[in-house]
């Protein structure tokens, strides 16, 4: 074999997305509210973008003559195929620096700052106040109490450790909050001062461990005060794995009283912090609607009527066409009118997309719209994509974070793709379906005989569902329901 060095042709075939292509990706796969979003943001970016008014749709034949509307010829001049579309999706983050200054004719737009001025003060006027942190809440009452600095300092130093994501237990060691060569009295300081901390509210907070957090809580006026004290320093694992005939041997106390214990412990916070996080729900806003027509068929309408309808600018399309414009003006409006144009396409083609996916999906899975849940098809996005004649990657991105409305609620269009196997008879069955049917077996089973996993298998098979055992334990485990030792009723009736 002989190694050399040199330059040689040849030819390879590459594929290469278009921006234009890049840009409908990126607008399909938009929700609703991130559409309108992106509109407003290309509207102030573009100046050959104009809002269409609701005049402009009203669908009279009989135009008014318009001065600055374009001839024919002049429309002609906007967009040629041939030019490079290296610079067409460059985003403007200074109008003013990049449109020509001796622009003597192009108009201001006053009234888009107007616009998005008021925008920005709706927003700030409806800004939610920041919630109180879990280390301000404790800093508050720490400094309301009458203790010395040096305890007071250490104190605060525990507060700042603690993190609301992980309930607000204290994770960190005392000696690492202590300065190097430090003495076992000043361990012992620190000792008091996370004490003090632990007496704070939330009750169970800056404990160092689950048992720790718990008997921090409890007092002696609950019931089954000792019971519960001694459960929660000997025996919470056995108690999570319901093995309450040894904690019965250990304890010596029936299991009619840990039955009665136990239901004390819904009284009890194992992450007391956990009540000062900040939970963000999103904001839900279906992007189709599902109605049933005179003739009793699903239809589904696009709730897309806060999407501005986009046009060119009438003035621009005639400024091109201007014989008095520069050269360099012509180019930026004849860039600016090319980009304009492939957003309301893509936009349009949004549309057309989602209407024709989410018919499609409506029309597959029209048991569940009838009768339940529990009806629901086993659906790949590949058959939509074949029914709808597209590339599978493009149902991904038309489903992606979009929310259909339907006679039984609000749900994600991706909720309607479900996976399934195959009954005894032959028959297709979604996995939701099986969830279901597991559910209620375990809700109505006797929990003095609960079902153990195989029993699980046997009962679904007599409902038609053929179902591996580790399936079975994999649903149920995702359910979170306890296995059969940890649902089983101690107590006899």
């Amino acid at each position: 074999m002989r190694l050399s060095f040199g330059m040689e042709t040849r030819q390879l075939q590459t594929q290469k997305l278009s921006p234009k292509m890049i840009q409908s990706m990126e607008i399909l796969q938009l929700p609703v509210l991130a559409l309108q979003e992106r509109v407003e943001q290309e509207i102030n970016e573009n100046p050959m973008l104009e809002v269409q008014e609701d005049e402009d749709l009203s669908g009279n034949t009989e135009e008014k003559e318009d001065p600055n509307r374009p001839t024919e010829d002049e429309k002609e001049l906007v967009v040629k195929d041939n030019q490079s579309n290296t610079e067409d999706f460059e985003r403007l983050d200074n109008m003013d620096s990049e449109m020509p200054q001796n622009f003597d004719d192009f108009r201001t737009s006053s009234n888009r700052t107007q616009e998005a001025s008021d925008r920005q003060h709706d927003l700030m006027a409806n800004a939610m106040e920041r919630p109180e942190s879990l280390n301000d809440y404790l800093m508050h009452q720490l400094a309301e109490m009458d203790i010395d600095s040096e305890l007071e300092a250490i104190a605060e130093r525990i507060i700042s450790t603690l993190d609301a994501r992980n309930g607000g237990y204290f994770k960190t060691s005392l000696r690492d909050l202590l300065q190097p060569g430090h003495t076992e009295e000043d361990l012992g300081k620190a000792e008091e001062a996370l004490e003090i901390v632990q007496s704070l509210d939330p009750p169970g907070i800056a404990a160092r461990t689950l048992s720790e957090c718990l008997l921090n809580q409890l007092t002696p006026d609950f019931d089954y005060y000792d019971i519960l004290t001694v459960l929660i320093k000997d025996h919470l694992e056995d108690l999570a794995e319901n093995r309450l005939p040894l904690i019965e041997k250990k304890m010596g106390v029936s299991i009619e009283q840990i039955q009665q214990a136990r239901q004390e412990f819904h009284h009890l916070n194992p992450k007391p912090g956990a009540a000062f996080l900040e939970t963000h729900v999103p904001i839900v806003s279906p992007d189709v609607v599902v109605e049933m027509d005179s003739s009793g068929q699903y239809t589904v309408k696009l709730e897309d009527d806060r999407v501005p309808t986009l046009r060119i600018s009438d003035y621009y399309r005639k400024r091109l066409a201007d014989p008095n414009a520069t050269a360099e003006e012509r180019e930026f409006i004849r860039r600016k009118i090319e980009s304009a144009n492939w957003l309301i396409e893509a936009i349009q083609q949004r549309r057309n997309t989602v209407q024709k996916v989410a018919q499609s999906i409506v029309e597959y899975q029209k048991k569940f719209l009838d009768d339940g849940p529990e009806f629901i098809e086993p659906l790949k996005m590949q058959q939509i994509a074949d029914v709808v004649g597209v590339h599978v990657t493009t149902i991904s991105r038309a489903v992606d974070d979009k929310w259909i409305q339907t006679p039984r609620g609000i749900f994600p269009l991706k909720r309607f793709f479900v996976h399934g196997t195959r009954s005894e008879d032959g028959e297709d069955v979604a996995w939701e379906t099986i969830r279901l049917k597991l559910t209620d077996l375990v809700d109505k089973e006797d929990k003095q005989k609960p079902y153990s996993d195989d029993d699980l298998v046997k009962e679904l098979s007599k409902l038609g569902l053929t179902v591996a055992r580790r399936t079975i334990t994999k649903y149920r485990k995702k359910l979170g329901i306890p296995s059969s030792r940890q649902r089983k009723d101690w107590i006899k009736s």
